[in-house]
């Protein structure tokens, strides 16, 4: 093997190496903005609830106007949203006209964008950040941004969150689950909307009416603190 070709191997092993990292980074669309009228919390965040600490910081710096909270149904009538929204209430002083719940029962982004969509274009909605994990913002942004027809404009933001880091992502376990997953989301995605028209306002398919906060009332279920379900110490003693 002669020098020539010795260094073209490396030059390809290199350049393989350059798109193979920066891969990482081209899932994640950040989008800088003042102010949004709308931020929608899209289903799916973990335990830490960080995409509700997102937006709550953002309602408290005046970046935010209005807040829905999306969530899927979990068990028979019971869904996250009410989950979601309990815990959103506690991070602030927020009115409770503002956040607003969308409960459904959609099993992919495509479908709470059908969900969505036409209800924020009936509200003639501008523009709409849309809340969701880094690795997931390029193609959230792509499917709504198909769907809609470009009205609303949809935003997304990298809520920099620990379980996946764009320049380091090969270097993590859990950030190699979702750098995989949604590479392959992403593809099946072009599938997907093959077929796919401009939603219209007439086109909404949620079949549970998207309300207030308020409005939900004494529907709503607060958290249970387990632990006063357990013994006391006095009683213990006693």
């Amino acid at each position: 093997m002669n020098k020539r070709i010795k260094f073209l191997i490396v030059v390809l092993i290199l350049f393989v190496y350059f798109i193979f990292a920066k891969s990482g980074h081209y899932l994640v669309e950040h989008d800088n903005f003042t102010h949004v009228k709308w931020a929608v919390i899209l289903d799916g965040q973990s335990a830490e609830m960080e995409r509700s600490d997102y937006v709550a910081e953002l309602l408290k710096e005046g970046k935010v106007d209005s807040v829905l909270i999306l969530g899927r149904r979990y068990l028979r009538n019971r869904y996250h949203t009410e989950i979601y929204a309990d815990d959103f209430m506690t991070l602030g002083d927020f009115d409770s006209t503002t956040i607003f719940l969308a409960p459904h029962d959609d099993a992919s982004t495509i479908g709470e964008a059908f969900t969505i969509i036409p209800w924020l274009k009936k509200r003639n909605c501008d523009t709409v950040l849309l809340v969701t994990s880094a690795p997931a913002t390029h193609r959230v942004k792509k499917i709504f941004k198909t769907l809609s027809g470009e009205s609303p404009i949809f935003l997304t933001a990298n809520i920099n969150h620990y379980q996946y880091n764009p320049d380091t992502w090969y270097l993590h376990r859990e950030s190699k689950k979702h750098w995989l997953r949604e590479w392959a989301a992403y593809f099946q995605s072009f599938y997907d909307l093959r077929n796919s028209y401009v939603l219209t306002e007439k086109d909404s398919l949620y079949y549970k009416k998207i309300i207030s906060l308020k409005e939900y009332g004494d529907t709503l279920n607060p958290m249970v603190n387990l632990q006063t379900l357990l013994p006391q110490p006095d009683s213990i003693n006693q």
